[in-house]
C-alpha cells in the first residue's frame, strides 16, 4: 500500500463501512458466518478508538428466510412487508454477533427526504454523533417499508456515500463479493485485472464498472463508482474490497494492500455544498447561455437572471435545481432565490430590472454562489 494510503488508515478516527447484499446473503437467507467475521473485525477497530458507522443491506434476504419465501416477491407492497420482517431479523443477528465482543448496536432507518431537509439532516447527524459518543455502533439501512421512488436513495452504495458526507468520515469502505474494480468482470473473464488505485474517475472507469453488474443487490459496480465520485469530491477516500474474506478490514488498517482505493480530491467541496450537491433532490432545471456558463465555471460568479434561457419544472424559493448549458451539459446544482414562475418572468433581464418586472427585488441573484455546487469542472 502506498505511504499516503497507509497514513490515512493509520490516522483515521471515523469511518463508514457499507456491507452489500452479496456479502450478507447465503443460499437460504442471511450469511451469519459473514456477519460474524465482519463483527469481529469491526469490534477490533472499536478497541483501537475508531468510530464506526455501518450501512448494511440484507433485510430482504432475512425476511424471505423468516417467512419461508423461496425468492423475493415482485410487487412493491410485498417487498416492503418482507423488508419490515427482515429488518428485525437482520438487527437481531448483528446484536448477537456484536454481543460476543460486548458491543451494542443501534438501528437507524432513513429515506432520502430525511437528508433532503436541512433540519432533519442535522438531527440525524446529532443522533449518530451521540451514539458514537456512547461507543454504540449505528447500523443504517434504507427504510424500505415506507420508501417510494420520490424518497428513495436508489441503493445502499448511494446511502453509504450520503452517510460518509453527513458524518465527515475519514474513509468509506465498501465491502462487496469481489476483490475490487476489475478491467472486466472477473467472474466471467479470466484475463480481468484488478485496478489497485484510481486517482480520477473518468468515462473509461465508468464504462469498465458498467460491465460488472451486481448479482443480488440493487447496486452493481457502477453504483459504487458513483458513490466514490460523491465522497472523493468531498475529500473522503473510498475503498472497494472483498467483504467475504476473513481479514479484509484488518489488512486495510494494518497497512496491507486490499481492494481498489479511490483517491480523495484535494480541492474538496465545503460541507454545505456537499449537502446541496448530493443530499438535496432537484425539483427542476435551468438552462443558461454560454456567457453564464463561463461565469459560473471559471469566474466564480453567481447565477443572474440575464444568463437564463429556459426553465423546466415547478419549484419554489429555496428548492434545489440543476443548471445546464445550451448543449445539455450538467454544470451545477443550487438553491434558488426565486420560484420557477418568477424566474420565467425575469430571465433574460438585468438584475436592476427585477423590481420593475416583479414589483420587488429580494435578491440580485437567482442562485448565489454560496448556494451553488459546480458539477462540471474539477470542483466536482
Amino acid at each position: 500500500m502506498m505511504t499516503k494510503q497507509k497514513k490515512i488508515f493509520s490516522t483515521a478516527k471515523r469511518i463508514v463501512i457499507k456491507v452489500g447484499s452479496n456479502v450478507l446473503t447465503a443460499e437460504h437467507g442471511l450469511n451469519t458466518d459473514a456477519i460474524g467475521i465482519i463483527s469481529q473485525q469491526i469490534s477490533l477497530l472499536f478497541e483501537r478508538g475508531i468510530e464506526i458507522v455501518m450501512v448494511s443491506s440484507g433485510a430482504m434476504a432475512a425476511g424471505c428466510k423468516k417467512i419461508g419465501l423461496a425468492k423475493r416477491p415482485a410487487d412493491i407492497p410485498s417487498r416492503q412487508a418482507v423488508a419490515a420482517v427482515g429488518q428485525a431479523g437482520l438487527i437481531l443477528e448483528y446484536e448477537k454477533a456484536f454481543s460476543k465482543y460486548n458491543k451494542k448496536v443501534a438501528q437507524i432507518l432513513l429515506t432520502q427526504s430525511d437528508l433532503n431537509h436541512r433540519e432533519r439532516y442535522l438531527n440525524a447527524r446529532n443522533t449518530l454523533n451521540t451514539l458514537l459518543s456512547w461507543s454504540i455502533l449505528p447500523i443504517i439501512n434504507e427504510n424500505d417499508t415506507v420508501v417510494t421512488e420520490e424518497i428513495k436513495f436508489g441503493d445502499n452504495d448511494n446511502l453509504s456515500a450520503m452517510i460518509a458526507l453527513l458524518m465527515d468520515a475519514n474513509i468509506l469502505i465498501n465491502l462487496t463479493d469481489i476483490d475490487g474494480l476489475y478491467t472486466k468482470d472477473p467472474r466471467t473473464t479470466p484475463d480481468a485485472e484488478m485496478i489497485k488505485i484510481i486517482g480520477n474517475i473518468d468515462h473509461k472507469i465508468k464504462k469498465m464498472a458498467g460491465g460488472i453488474p451486481g448479482a443480488l443487490g440493487t447496486g452493481g459496480m457502477l453504483s459504487k463508482i458513483h458513490a466514490a465520485e460523491k465522497v472523493t469530491a468531498a475529500g473522503i477516500p473510498m475503498v472497494i474490497a472483498n467483504g467475504k474474506k476473513p481479514n479484509t478490514l484488518n489488512d486495510l488498517f494494518s497497512g496491507k494492500q486490499s481492494g481498489t482505493y479511490f483517491v480523495a480530491n484535494e480541492n474538496k467541496l465545503s460541507k454545505r455544498k456537499c449537502w446541496i450537491a448530493f443530499s438535496r433532490k432537484p425539483k427542476g432545471k435551468i438552462q443558461v447561455d454560454d456567457g453564464a456558463a463561463q461565469a459560473l465555471l471559471h469566474n466564480g460568479k453567481s447565477l443572474l437572471p440575464i444568463g437564463i434561457t429556459a426553465v423546466e419544472g415547478s419549484f419554489m424559493i429555496g428548492d434545489c435545481v440543476e443548471l445546464f448549458s445550451a448543449d445539455g451539459r450538467k454544470l451545477a446544482i443550487g438553491l434558488v432565490n426565486y420560484s420557477a414562475v418568477d424566474i420565467l418572468k425575469i430571465m433574460g433581464h438585468r438584475s436592476n430590472q427585477i423590481e420593475f418586472v416583479l414589483g420587488s427585488k429580494p435578491y440580485d441573484e437567482v442562485i448565489h454562489r454560496d448556494n451553488l455546487a459546480i458539477r462540471h469542472e474539477k470542483e466536482y
